[in-house]
């Protein structure tokens, strides 16, 4: 393929090479539709014809289903490829609304909120507009759920291998939809979690004997067909031996329809999780972690997608067996059910214990590439050089990833080891955009992604923030409770670790006197335990702690009335905001005189 440009521009041709390919598919689709029912029609003419001679008509019965069977085969193969295509179409099609800064349809995340995490209810990881709607291009349960811890695991380690790992998977985008593709069409009936457990409490009841019995049978069976077709044994003989085929069947019904109902809900995921394997296996990875994850599926002498596509089969043959023509030719005569039952349990007491494993290896990539998604979508975007001294934090051209950016107003800082911001400024100014955008830098940094910047050297750090503490009405605890809590929680962790703290206007459930004095003594309390962070307020008095601590720094974001508007410029200063604009809000908005 030609190289293409821009993002959008690889999504579009991708669209339109789709297009092709299904419209193709269509066609060969509907001339197996047309094969099938020429078939169909000779078979119906050829038994009439030679109504009335028995073993002809077994003869073209037998031949139709051999052909019937495998026309279905193709046809079920071509059907895959079509949703495939399909797939693919709108994985491109999404990509282009989210460039277009549509995609507030897309998942959200909502069951990931955790309102005592260290940072995700205040910077916007989870929600309608949040971070993960924003990223998340997951296609499985699983690999949903890995994304989300990844957001929230607040780890510094290993940040350079998370680096690699995005940036390989970046320069793989058909790699990245194919596999998100296969991983879509998986529809579950019941989630990993219940396969594996499943799996590891499953106990066997088919004796070793039926590795041997079902041979014997068949070849019997094979041998009475022969001699009925040589008219030398009656029907009725068939019809006992089939009985007695069933009979040997029925003992184990029970069993078999539990095991049968477990196949059918299970069966799917291991067909689809065989090709995404096979994929993994298929291409060559050189970062570290992606070489390893692919050497843990390849460390068997057969092919991890192999042992997963021979299951999937085992259990499609289980779920087949309430066909009726199965029944009566495959169990009746062939003993079929009974070998795969066997054959299924060999097989989960052989690799039951390794799926867990398979499963986590999908997740993985499942997960990763929605960060190589994010990656390629930002190309303009810059990975933090990591660095063990200097400055925790010193970016250049930094903005909000969410913010349109024919908007967002970008901004320079240098946060260094040690030291803190207080920040101040008007309502609406940019103070809490800013605390989240510094917040979310430090979060995407070390998930090892790229980040809204020009320029970024970071010393890595976990972050700690207190900006949307609310009150809970379940647990009976007011507003101003809940916030002491939660600065508790920030006391107690940096005396663990070293954190990056954000805060947003402490102490807000009590009288401005009270919170001054509260504020100051809470932030010397941070100084003193040698914290790194920023807080905002609005409270101008804060700001005379610089004055005694020289690690505190003071600025603003400000506000100017122009010609009776109240304009904002969004940029990061040093110093004290002297500008507030609630009175004027009050004026303009004719709440007072």
């Amino acid at each position: 393929m030609q190289l293409i440009n821009t993002p959008k521009a690889f999504y579009c041709s991708r669209i339109e090479e789709n297009q092709i390919k299904l419209a193709n598919i269509k066609k060969r689709l509907f001339a197996f539709s047309m094969v099938r029912l020429f078939v169909f029609c000779l078979s119906v003419g050829g038994i009439y014809l030679a109504y009335g001679n028995t073993r002809l008509v077994v003869g073209i019965i037998l031949v139709t289903i051999v052909v019937f069977l495998l026309l279905v085969a193709k046809y079920t193969d071509l059907q895959y490829e079509r949703d495939k295509l399909r797939a693919l179409i709108d994985i491109n099609k999404t990509e282009i609304d989210v460039l277009n800064r549509n995609f507030h349809h897309l998942p959200n995340g909502n069951s990931y909120k955790d309102p005592h995490h260290y940072f995700s209810q205040d910077i916007d990881l989870f929600g309608r507009g949040s971070f993960y709607q924003y990223a998340n291009r997951t296609a499985l349960q699983q690999g949903s759920k890995m994304f989300a811890g990844l957001l929230t695991e607040n780890s510094i380690e290993n940040i350079s291998e998370k680096q690699a790992t995005i940036q390989e998977l970046t320069a793989k985008p058909e790699w990245r939809q194919n596999f998100s593709a296969v991983a879509s069409l998986t529809k579950t009936k019941v989630g990993t979690e219940t396969i594996l457990k499943w799996l590891s409490e499953y106990r066997p009841f088919v004796s070793r004997f039926m590795n041997v019995l079902p041979w014997l049978f068949s070849a019997l069976s094979i041998g009475l067909f022969i001699l009925y077709f040589m008219d030398l044994i009656p029907e009725s003989i068939l019809v006992i031996w089939w009985v007695f085929g069933l009979g040997i069947t029925s003992i184990y019904g029970k069993k078999i329809k539990i095991l049968g109902e477990n196949a059918s809900k299970i069966q799917s995921t291991f067909q689809q999780y065989n090709q995404l394997l096979a994929q993994i296996e298929n291409t060559e990875f050189t970062s570290p972690w992606l070489h390893a994850k692919r050497q843990d599926i390849l460390a068997n002498a057969e092919k991890t997608s192999e042992v997963i596509k021979r299951f999937s089969k085992l259990l499609y043959n289980l779920d087949k067996g309430y066909n009726l023509v199965y029944l009566i030719f495959g169990n009746g005569f062939f003993l079929r059910t009974m070998s795969h039952c066997y054959q299924v349990e060999k097989w989960i007491l052989k690799h039951g214990a390794s799926v867990e494993k398979w499963f986590d290896t999908i997740a993985f990539f499942d997960a990763y590439n929605s960060l190589g998604n994010f990656a390629f979508n930002h190309p303009d975007y810059v990975f933090p050089t990591i660095l063990e001294y200097g400055s925790t934090l010193k970016s250049k051209g930094a903005g909000h990833p969410l913010l349109d950016p024919k908007k967002s107003v970008l901004n320079d800082f240098e946060i260094k080891n040690d030291e803190f911001f207080i920040i101040t400024g008007a309502n609406m100014a940019g103070k809490s955009t800013f605390l989240r955008t510094v917040s979310l830098q430090i979060v995407m940094a070390n998930i090892g992604l790229p980040v809204c910047a020009t320029s970024v050297d970071y010393v890595p750090i976990k972050l700690i923030t207190s900006m949307r503490t609310t009150d809970s009405l379940t647990d009976d605890e007011s507003y101003f409770f809940s916030e002491l809590k939660r600065l508790k929680f920030i006391i107690d962790e940096i005396q663990q670790d070293k954190y990056f703290i954000v805060l947003d206007e402490i102490l807000k459930g009590t009288n401005s006197i009270d919170k001054a004095k509260g504020s100051r003594k809470f932030v010397e309390r941070l100084v003193a335990s040698k914290a790194t962070g920023i807080i905002a307020t609005h409270d101008l008095s804060l700001c005379d702690v610089a004055k005694e601590l020289p690690q505190v720094k003071n600025h603003y974001f400000d506000a100017e009335i122009v010609n009776d508007e109240l304009h904002f410029d969004y940029k990061f200063k040093e110093g004290i905001c002297q500008n507030m604009n609630a009175s004027f809000l009050l004026k303009k908005m004719a709440i007072v005189n």
